[in-house]
């Protein structure tokens, strides 16, 4: 199993055939550290007898293609038996064995076709079945094959997105953009700390720059250096927009998460990207950490595509998992099956170059991602070792700084969510964020978050309306405005360094 999540180098070994007395005597104490291996399934078998028999039923496969069908079929040998005769009976080609490391088999070239109808799609299920979960604490589980990526993570993805011509213009127009791009500076834990790669700030016009420039903050402060969409920008906005809309709609169809119907909180409305952030990563060791990304301007159940551009780089993902222990002293993590500490291994996804990624609704409340750092990559003929990355947002108008909460320091504060404790996992609440930028410290303003089941404030009591938080009574509106605090912040404010 180690083998199939890592990817890693396999050193010589013998057949599956001449290891089964061996893992006869080994099965005991692996169960107790891989549920995998187990005979939870109900047929009293272990993985790895089950893989020996497979192996000499077909010995044409090599383990890895073995073990994807397995764990794709439930565990049944049977089932995985009857889907590789069927494969066979298709022409498909057999994996061999290979003493080096080799890439993943796409579980859904295997799969029997499902006969569960819905009485609306000529037989075939809409709604796939919830899979069994791959990826594993302490381990990578790497994913390729777009199908596998939406259905064990909050993501898919679309490879040869644009057409290449579209794709490398971008990309060459970007690069010369990025020349004069900055590093964001934050403070973490006390210390004033740099962006470990350069990024730009894009807006769809005038007037939202404008608004940008005077009105939002990041970090605790505004932001500086903002620019307006570059026409390539522009060209390829509609088309990540009707991709991302037609995946939204697609997911609620298909994922066993939705049920057909969209989550609590998300917006009903169609996606509608006005702002984008373009991260250059100049070079195999420039990164980002584990984060979720900010949804204070997005709103909850927030959507995001993600272009790809020039050298591949991995992106990864993890399950965020409370920590602390429920009322009788276990630990959260154990209570449920869905917050099983295993499930929080972290899960690759490769991005080549001219891929669109989209981020659903399930993503920034319960998982983290990150761009790991590269030991080796391939340069690209255009970007050599530098990726583009262009982040398209839906920057909502009952978000806009005006309507959102503002702290004792004067600045709208943020929207988070909590994440790591099991009381109130999944509650979404506004808290100061003045704390971010150097030389500041933040207050202890805290109010918790309130949402219609489509996502919109409730700012007022009984406001249900996509405008909800618009309606402010025009009398606050104007005190608010009209604050001795208020002025004199706005007058003594100064703007951020170019980040």
């Amino acid at each position: 199993m180690d083998r199939f999540i890592t990817r890693g180098k396999r050193k010589a070994e013998s057949t599956l055939e001449e290891n089964v007395d061996t893992t006869q005597v080994k099965q005991a104490t692996t169960a107790l550290y891989n549920p995998i291996y187990n005979s939870s399934d109900g047929d009293g078998e272990s993985t790895d007898i089950k893989l020996a028999i497979l192996a000499s039923l077909h010995s044409d496969f090599g383990h890895d293609a073995l073990l994807d069908l397995l764990i794709a079929h439930d565990g049944s040998v049977e089932a995985t038996t009857d889907a590789l005769k069927s494969a066979q009976g298709a022409g498909q080609t057999a994996k061999k064995k290979s003493s080096g490391s080799t890439s993943q088999a796409s579980l859904r070239s295997f799969a029997v076709p499902s006969t569960t109808g819905d009485g609306n799609h000529g037989g075939a299920s809409t709604i796939a079945k919830k899979p069994k979960l791959l990826s594993r604490k302490g381990a990578t589980l790497h994913l390729y094959d777009p199908s596998d990526i939406s259905t064990h993570t909050p993501c898919t993805v679309i490879h040869n997105f644009l057409p290449p011509s579209v794709a490398n213009s971008l990309l060459v127009k970007l690069l010369e953009e990025a020349k004069t791009f900055g590093r964001t500076t934050f403070k973490l834990f006390d210390n004033v700390v740099f962006s470990p790669h350069t990024s730009g700030f894009f807006v769809g016009s005038d007037t939202e720059l404008a608004e940008q420039k005077s009105a939002y903050f990041y970090n605790g402060t505004r932001l500086s250096d903002i620019r307006r969409l570059t026409p390539q920008l522009e060209t390829v906005r509609p088309l990540v927009q009707d991709a991302v809309n037609h995946e939204i709609q697609k997911r609620i169809r298909t994922h066993h998460l939705y049920g057909g119907k969209k989550l609590k909180y998300q917006s009903p409305d169609r996606w509608s990207p006005n702002a984008a952030f373009v991260n250059l990563y100049d070079g195999p060791e420039q990164n980002v950490g584990w984060h979720s990304d900010q949804l204070t301007y997005l709103g909850p159940r927030a959507v995001i595509g993600s272009l790809s551009l020039g050298v591949a780089r991995e992106f990864r993902v993890r399950r965020i998992l409370p920590k602390d222990r429920d009322q009788d002293g276990n630990s959260s993590t154990a209570s449920t099956a869905i917050l099983d500490p295993s499930n929080e291994g972290q899960i690759s996804i490769h991005l080549p170059h001219n891929s669109l990624l989209v981020m659903h609704a399930d993503m920034q409340e319960e998982w983290k991602h990150c761009v790991t750092p590269a030991q080796a990559i391939d340069p690209h003929p255009i970007a050599g070792k530098r990726r583009i990355n262009v982040t398209y947002r839906d920057y909502r108008p009952e978000f806009h700084p005006r309507y959102t909460p503002r702290c004792a320091c004067g600045i709208p504060t943020i929207l988070r969510v909590v994440q790591r404790k099991r009381e109130n996992w999944g509650k979404y609440f506004w808290m100061c964020h003045a704390g971010n930028q150097p030389g500041k410290e933040a207050c202890s303003f805290f109010q918790w978050a309130e949402f219609d089941d489509n996502g919109r404030p409730l700012w007022k009591k009984g406001t249900s309306t996509r405008t909800a938080g618009l309606e402010l009574d025009t009398r606050e509106s104007a005190q608010a405005r009209q604050s001795p605090d208020v002025e004199q912040w706005l007058s003594t404010a100064s703007p951020e360094r170019a980040p």
